[in-house]
């Protein structure tokens, strides 16, 4: 006589409270295998995000004229020098920026010589006219059409000015924060090219170098820059970029370029200590549950 196999009740029983363990415990590690790729994701992007705003804000602030730094609570507020800007509720973190690229001029001079730069941050009056600066080893031509470019040809070297290394300076009224600057008694030097001389400098608004304190070394600006962050909703906002501006002919932020940096964003902080820059941007996600994430940098 044959015997059939079969599964007995208590077998079945037990092969259900088996599926059933396996079940519960599986489901809750996909679960957290799902949670743990969604916060990674997140965390990538937010670390991908804030790092690149932070690195691009430190690239323009390391080439700044310390003494413009200024912060404002908002794009039309009064200018507070940085060293007395307390507290978090400045919006904007606005300087002039030197123009480095020009300074390292990779252009080729009339001998050939590569690699020089474009002005040589060496200055003096010159001897028969009041208004004018020489600058040895200086290529006006050359600065012209590298400024040209990085402005996407809406600004020249006769929109720029010099600032004269050493020289004292009000921030709130020697940079053009306040408005135009009518005169060289700032801390800016509006200045326009002289034709048919490539290492001179003159007065562009018609007031010469009289009484003004003309020191050896000096830094060359076409723009100021401004980081300003636009609260929006759910506590998160934008990020943005002013540039080619030049608030020592009067322009503001807000006649410049602009371009935003990031968005998402929780924080902007900022803080100066002695010369010393320190940022700090914080971004958060919505996504699954809240989750955000801060860098800074320091700039010296």
């Amino acid at each position: 006589m044959k015997k059939h196999a079969a599964f007995t009740m208590v077998e079945l029983i037990f092969v259900i409270v088996i599926m059933g363990i396996i079940g519960k415990f599986g489901v809750e590690f996909l679960a957290k295998a799902y949670q743990s790729f969604i916060f990674a994701k997140i965390n990538n992007e937010l670390q991908s995000k804030s790092e690149t705003a932070v690195e691009t804000i430190a690239a323009r602030l390391q080439y700044r004229i310390k003494d413009s730094v200024i912060a404002r609570t908002s794009k039309n507020a009064n200018p507070i020098a940085i060293a007395d800007a307390t507290g978090n509720n400045y919006k904007v973190l606005e300087w002039v920026g030197i123009a480095q690229e020009s300074r390292r001029g990779l252009d080729l001079n009339t001998s050939g010589t590569p690699y020089l730069p474009d002005w040589s941050g060496i200055i003096d009056l010159d001897a028969g006219a009041k208004n004018r600066l020489i600058s040895p080893q200086t290529n006006t031509t050359n600065i012209n059409t590298m400024i040209s470019d990085l402005s996407d040809g809406n600004t020249t070297i006769n929109d720029a000015a010099i600032y004269f290394v050493g020289s004292n300076s009000n921030v709130q009224t020697g940079y053009g924060w306040n408005g135009a600057l009518n005169n060289q008694q700032g801390a800016m030097h509006p200045i326009t090219s002289v034709a048919g001389t490539a290492n001179a400098f003159t007065s562009s608004n018609g007031v010469d170098f009289s009484g003004v304190d003309v020191y050896e070394y000096y830094l060359l600006a076409w723009t100021a820059y401004a980081i300003v962050y636009e609260p929006g909703t759910n506590n998160k906002g934008t990020l943005r970029l002013y540039y080619d501006y030049q608030p020592w002919n009067g322009a503001k932020m807000t006649n410049g370029k602009s371009s935003i940096l990031m968005t998402d964003v929780s924080t902007f902080q900022f803080m100066s200590i002695g010369s010393i820059m320190k940022i700090q941007v914080c971004t958060k996600s919505d996504l699954a549950e809240e989750y955000s994430l801060c860098k800074e940098k320091t700039i010296f």
